[in-house]
């Protein structure tokens, strides 16, 4: 899940998700539009190597210009007219804009996928790692999630495993955290329930200022 930041399935989940849509002849959909491309080439299908029915994306196929696709099984695609009977259109649909954005996109990330995602899995886990030593020096209640270039600081001691447990963070001092990051120049979502995005255009440089003002940041909290 992203939409409440990064948490990530349980182990074995996702597999026995896809055991039991299978057994019952239940269409299993992925909501890659924050997943998508974020850290694999194929998404999260790709990541955890499980493989849905239907895909949903978002923007970020266009690279950043705004478009919408969803995608599937052969004998599912088929349905839709002008093959099937069921029909699906839209005002924008198509437009030609940001289909070149998105084929650029594409082709631009299938031709630099091996450097790039290595890339962002090695920055990842190095600014995940340096705030779980933040957090550990200033002994705060909170945690570090997400994975490859997706993550997040949850400021609370319960796991955060699902939306129920990510509402209990204390979003009074994510606001007090969020306020010296921005008094620091860096600039992160304004809300406990979002996801933090690296980019591969993140240098060496940037990533160190963004931890020095993140572990700056936390150990105010913790005075």
């Amino acid at each position: 899940m992203g939409n409440m930041g990064p948490v990530l399935p349980r182990p074995g989940f996702l597999e026995t998700l896809r055991k039991i849509t299978q057994e019952n002849g239940v269409i299993l959909i992925f909501d890659e539009v924050i997943t998508g491309f974020r850290i694999a080439l194929g998404g999260a299908q790709e990541y955890f190597r499980i493989r849905p029915d239907m895909t949903v994306l978002g923007k970020i196929l266009g690279g950043g210009l705004p478009i919408a696709a969803f995608g599937g099984r052969r004998e599912i695609m088929e349905k839709l007219a002008p093959l099937g009977g069921v029909y699906q259109a839209g005002t924008y649909s198509g437009n030609p804009v940001s289909v070149a954005a998105s084929l650029a996109a594409l082709q631009s990330l299938k031709r630099r996928a091996r450097q790039l995602y290595p890339k962002l899995e090695k920055t990842g886990e190095q600014v995940r790692r340096g705030i779980s030593d933040f957090i550990g020096s200033a002994n705060l209640a909170a945690q570090v999630s997400g994975l490859s270039s997706m993550f997040q600081i949850f400021f609370t001691d319960h796991a955060v495993t699902d939306y129920d447990s990510a509402k209990k963070s204390d979003t009074t001092r994510f606001n007090k955290y969020f306020q010296s990051l921005l008094a620091s120049r860096v600039f992160v979502p304004p809300s406990q329930f979002e996801t933090c995005f690296l980019a591969t255009s993140h240098n060496d440089d940037e990533i160190q200022v963004t931890l020095e003002a993140i572990g700056s940041a936390l150990s105010k909290l913790s005075a």
